[in-house]
């Protein structure tokens, strides 16, 4: 498959409007341009970056809705944090936090938010220090391919506690992951099919106990 058709091909799993495409074929294109030089993502998985990383990190958006505030934990190349912050780029206050303790990747994402007007904070910090850095308000947390659900949790507890939704991609889920939700009884867990790979699933996790969160209306 080429570059080109996987592509389309993600942006028919993913419509976005056409600011958001022009904002991503950039971000693309300093991809393509850094990774020779900081390990950012993989040869193998870099000849699908459309559908496996852009696609399956810009269906998140919608999974919390109103949404403008996020913190993504373990930002790596920018998946999923920055790829929503370029899909926020339009609305006023928007507001990503990018953890990322590599010192390379960190410049790299600051590179690419200001290349595509993003709004994204980078902290070059290890994620156990985030929430010293980001104590609120936060209305969503993500993470992709970081860490095992409980991990994730109990780095994203403060900002659960304090109303935000969890939207956690899982892959495809097994009887450890199932076993790892009953683990966290004082939080509900939904499991939301992915528009990428309809075999695999995205977990949304909220803390009943502290409301509806401070999700404000998407509103340009």
């Amino acid at each position: 498959m080429s570059r080109d058709d996987d592509r389309t091909i993600a942006l028919r799993l993913v419509p976005v409007s056409r600011e958001t495409v022009e904002r991503l074929d950039a971000y693309v294109a300093l991809l393509t341009r850094w990774r020779p030089v900081v390990n950012l993502i993989s040869e193998e998985s870099f000849k699908h970056v459309w559908t496996r990383h852009v696609a399956d990190s810009a269906q998140l958006l919608s999974l919390a809705p109103g949404a403008h505030h996020w913190v993504d934990l373990g930002s790596g190349a920018g998946f999923p944090g920055l790829v929503i912050a370029i899909q926020l780029a339009d609305f006023p206050n928007a507001r990503v936090h990018l953890i990322e303790s590599d010192q390379r990747k960190s410049a790299f994402l600051r590179e690419a938010a200001r290349a595509t007007g993003a709004p994204a904070i980078v902290h070059n910090v290890r994620v156990e220090n985030a929430a010293e850095i980001i104590p609120g308000p936060v209305d969503a947390v993500t993470a992709r391919a970081f860490a095992p659900l409980p991990r994730l949790i109990a780095f994203a507890t403060l900002w659960l506690d304090k109303g935000a939704v969890g939207v956690f991609p899982r892959g495809r889920i097994g009887e450890a992951d199932i076993t790892d939700f009953q683990k966290h009884p004082d939080y509900s867990f939904d499991l939301v099919e992915s528009r990428v790979d309809p075999d695999a699933r995205i977990a949304i996790v909220r803390n009943p106990a502290a409301g509806e969160g401070r999700q404000r209306p998407a509103e340009r």
